[in-house]
């Protein structure tokens, strides 16, 4: 490289030399040249220098990078060439393996892999060659520790410039761990479900609990209608039989049996049997459908879809509810005589009970306390709305009234899960529950479910 040195000497000139112009004679106008020449050689020599450097410096940055972006994965990473010979790993694939990266370059890939796997790995390259794709391969690595070793493999072919196949890379995801962790997440998944069914089940059985007078109350209408007409149909039975037996001992005296069957009011016994008949069947009738009512309310087995109407459920939850209150509500139902419905019976019942407990107890000790449910069919859905005259609900308390556990009552008064059972059952079949207050004062929750839960079929 010229310095600044070489140049103040060739500026100077030297002492003329045989067969050269003297500077007098145009050999000055030469040595300018020959120096600007120089001076441009130089600056070339410069600047291609320091643009040598730059590219130096960037590659080495782009190298560094390069190596922290390897360091960095957790994904192990293979280079080979194309006879399966190992040319680069990662840090991840050392710290898997144990080895070094510089004892493993030049070994065939397969050498990393356990016995099952070699044959899978051999075969990467051809099938590359073939066009195909590699991907999703779960193939184990010869560590030791087994929650590592396997890993899920996506082969791609690595090309030149000019787009010849001069190897492949594998990228390979440890999966020993994730399979871990989807055990121990599906473990505590169900671990969360059965308490949620036993959370279910206990306020089951504490709302059952809070309904006992309500449901007794129920079946001792039609027990007692029942017995009634057992009674009369036995006294009916006693005078047919006496007159029957009069039949065959009097020897056929039409005035006698004429006579005793007045006594006895045959006439009016025969017109009474029919109805006293279809009395008890419909009374027995009730007593089992509050009973199957009961055990769809307190199962804690998986309903199936039936149809049914839901107006009469909506009328026997309200009954049960408010049979027990101390002081009883007025109760207004606005709901057609007939809305049919599909889904889960139980779950429903205890919904619409878990609703006008609800606001029973926020009217509890009113004379002028005031529930109304109402009914309709909107497009393809069935919504139940149940509003009070209370109070209403607290603005800051609106956003959890449907978690777990959280209760305004007493201590002992209530579990805290009563909406939050009802507002999981209805989004299991597929529709919503939701709570706010009314314009005009107290609180209004809506549950809207399909007139057809195809969920539950």
């Amino acid at each position: 490289m010229l310095t600044h040195s070489h140049k103040l000497r060739l500026s100077t000139g030297a002492p003329s030399q045989p067969g050269r112009l003297p500077i007098g004679e145009g050999g000055e106008d030469v040595w300018i040249d020959v120096i600007q020449k120089m001076d441009e050689v130089y600056s070339e020599l410069v600047e291609s220098q320091t643009e040598l450097e730059e590219k130096n410096a960037r590659l080495e940055e782009a190298h560094a990078f390069i190596g922290s972006v390897l360091a960095a994965m957790t994904d192990v990473l293979i280079v080979c060439d194309t006879k399966g010979q190992i040319q680069q790993v990662n840090p991840a694939l050392e710290a898997t393996t144990g080895r070094r990266e510089r004892d493993l370059v030049g070994l065939p890939v397969t050498d990393l892999f356990d016995e099952e796997s070699r044959a899978a790995v051999a075969g990467l390259l051809p099938e590359l060659k073939e066009g195909r794709i590699v991907a999703q391969r779960d193939l184990s690595l010869g560590a030791s520790d087994p929650q590592k070793a396997l890993i899920s493999v996506n082969c791609t072919p690595r090309c030149d410039h000019r787009g010849r196949l001069v190897g492949m890379v594998l990228v390979g995801r440890p999966i020993g761990e994730l399979q871990r962790a989807y055990r121990e997440l599906d473990s505590a998944h169900q671990k969360l479900t059965q308490t949620q069914q036993r959370m279910m089940v206990s306020e089951k059985m504490a709302a059952l609990g809070r309904l006992v007078a309500g449901v007794a109350h129920e079946l001792n209408n039609p027990i007692s209608f029942v017995f009634g007409n057992m009674y009369a149909l036995k006294r009916y039975g006693a005078a047919i039989t006496e007159y029957l037996s009069a039949c065959d001992g009097s020897g056929g005296n039409p005035a006698e049996m004429d006579a005793l069957r007045k006594s006895l009011k045959i006439d009016r016994v025969l017109q009474d049997i029919g109805p006293l008949v279809d009395g008890t069947l419909e009374g027995a009738e009730r007593v089992r459908d509050i009973v199957q009512d009961l055990r769809r309310f307190s199962s804690n087995q998986e309903e199936t879809a039936e149809s049914f109407n839901i107006t009469r459920l909506v009328r026997t939850a309200a009954d049960w509810v408010i049979k027990t209150q101390r002081v009883k509500p007025a109760v207004r139902l606005d709901i057609p005589d007939k809305l049919e419905l599909r889904g889960r019976k139980g779950q429903l019942h205890q919904i619409i009970v878990n609703l006008v407990q609800n606001a029973a107890d926020v009217l509890e000790g009113d004379p002028k306390g005031e529930i109304v449910v109402t009914g309709e069919r909107v497009g393809g859905d069935v919504v139940i709305r149940v509003a009070d005259n209370g109070p209403g609900i607290p603005l800051e308390r609106i956003d959890k009234i449907f978690e777990p556990f959280f209760t305004t009552k007493p201590i002992g008064a209530g579990t805290g899960l009563g909406l939050y059972v009802s507002y999981n059952m209805a989004m299991k079949q597929g529709g919503d529950l939701t709570a706010a207050n009314r314009p005009e004062g107290g609180a209004e929750f809506t549950v809207r479910v399909p007139a057809d839960d195809a969920s539950a079929a």
